[in-house]
């Protein structure tokens, strides 16, 4: 693979808030070394636009080492890009030929809006969390490591149920908006754990009545969810919630 710099055309959404109305704008990119990562791409072209007294391409980031979740954007079409199990930040421009053109979009779900530029709020994911994606019983100090005893296959499916970062790459590749993979990661985390059980109920009614109020759409096992995923989640986990609610509605 070649080491030489590239040239980059980018075709960026501008949106300067919710509300207004966005259109494509024209960029170019010089000098671009194949190991940079596309974050840093783009900050080299804000500091151009910056230096030409432009405004800057809006863009959410933080960890940079797709641990974080917050740089989701739609490259070419596909949340996060087309490489499998890989976020934003991870992407590095030898991925790209020298002169391509590379669309950039916000992620597009009625319950992520816009904020500006390719930023959305997905806000609706804290308050689906707040509903009961964690465990409140008061259980006094750490007991010990041998007290509860898992089953390895358990504890390994609730460990990959919790790699879910709540990047929203899932509502953005489904025609539905369906929030069914990440809410039944964070579902399945604790129904696999002894742990979870005191509000397995409660939690399964309220975070789906949750997801259904943000207005997110139905699953309809398209499975374009589980393809962007940067952390790989399994769709099997949506099987699962579905279970947990079912079980949960008869008990209610």
């Amino acid at each position: 693979m070649s080491d030489k710099s590239k040239t980059i055309h980018l075709k960026i959404w501008r949106q300067a808030r919710g509300e207004a109305k966005g259109r494509f704008v024209d960029y170019t990119v010089e000098n671009v070394p194949p190991l940079m990562s596309f974050l840093e791409m783009l900050d080299v072209l804000n500091e151009d636009l910056v230096k030409k007294g432009e405004e800057a391409v809006e863009f959410d980031n933080d960890c940079r080492e797709g641990i974080c979740g917050t740089c989701g954007m739609i490259i070419n079409g596909v949340a996060h890009g087309s490489h499998a199990g890989t976020t934003t930040c991870e992407v590095r421009m030898r991925s790209f030929k020298d002169g391509e053109t590379i669309t950039l979009e916000p992620f597009r779900a009625g319950p992520f809006p816009i904020i500006k530029d390719l930023i959305v709020d997905r806000d609706a994911f804290d308050r689906i969390q707040g509903k009961g994606g964690f465990v409140s019983s008061n259980v006094g100090s750490a007991p010990d490591g041998n007290a509860f005893m898992v089953p390895k296959e358990a504890a390994d499916n609730a460990i990959d149920a919790a790699a879910c970062i709540g990047c929203g790459a899932c509502v953005a590749a489904c025609p539905n908006a369906s929030a069914s993979l990440f809410v039944s990661a964070k579902i399945s985390q604790f129904s696999w754990l002894p742990q979870g059980d005191p509000e397995r109920t409660r939690r399964a009614l309220l975070m789906v009545e949750q997801m259904d109020a943000e207005g997110f759409g139905d699953c309809s096992n398209h499975g374009e969810c589980e393809a962007v995923c940067p952390k790989e989640i399994s769709i099997q986990n949506i099987a699962r919630m579905r279970r947990e609610f079912l079980k949960a509605a008869i008990k209610g």
